[in-house]
């Protein structure tokens, strides 16, 4: 259970988020903040940090103060752009010089480690960890901007600014929380339908078994990465 309960607050997040900015019901909008706290937060409350549950009754009541103030959807732009940005980052400082990208070390990782790597995958790694970088960090401007911009509740109305052009909340909730993730997911696809023609010789099958692949990696690997 307590590995399964991360993935379905996961799932349920970006659902009810765009709930709440369609319905414009400000309960979903506080519920929605709750999932996101316990996504957060979830490590620690697993292992029973009083911490963790310290921050998470700051975090409850941090929303209810919200919810009284008629802001109960602020904290709901925020993953968005800061999911988007964080990654993006992840898959751009292994670009700088002297480091392996990250597309390259996964590769090596999958392939157990070889001692070479064919040049032409090593470019074609380079190439596609830069694209991941810059997908992720358009996505996470285009968020920002429509953050912005939205209406009503939005991050500039929030602070008593007129956005130079309104975007409804609607809007942006169906690109943050739906279109977001479509079109990540559509690059992934795409990009592994495009690799299988390229070099057909891979240690995995398919896209099943290439994603089980990858998220047994585990967390160290990821880890290793944002150091």
């Amino acid at each position: 259970m307590t590995r399964l309960l991360p993935a379905l607050l996961a799932v349920s997040y970006p659902l009810l988020a765009h709930a709440a900015a369609w319905s414009g019901q400000g309960h979903l909008a506080l519920l929605a903040g709750a999932v996101l706290a316990l996504i957060m937060l979830w490590p620690g409350l697993a292992s029973r940090r009083p911490v963790s549950w310290l921050l998470l009754a700051i975090a409850a009541a941090a929303l209810a103060g919200l919810a009284r103030l008629d802001l109960a959807t602020l904290p709901l732009f925020a993953p968005p752009v800061l999911l988007n940005a964080f990654l993006a980052w992840v898959f751009g400082r292994t670009l700088a010089p002297g480091r392996r990208p990250l597309i390259e070390t996964m590769v090596w990782v999958l392939r157990d480690r070889p001692e070479h790597i064919d040049p032409a995958i090593q470019r074609y790694a380079r190439r596609l960890t830069a694209l991941w970088a810059g997908l992720l960090g358009a996505l996470a401007l285009t968020n920002l901007i429509l953050a912005l911009c939205a209406e009503p509740d939005g991050l500039l109305l929030s602070l008593g600014i007129a956005p130079p052009v309104s975007v409804p909340l609607a809007a942006w909730s169906l690109f943050a929380n739906v279109l977001n993730y479509l079109i990540v997911a559509l690059f992934f696809v795409v990009e592994f339908t495009l690799r299988k023609r390229y070099f057909p010789d891979q240690p995995y099958r398919n896209l099943i078994d290439f994603t089980a692949r990858v998220a047994r990696l585990g967390p160290a690997f990821w880890r290793g990465l944002v150091r």
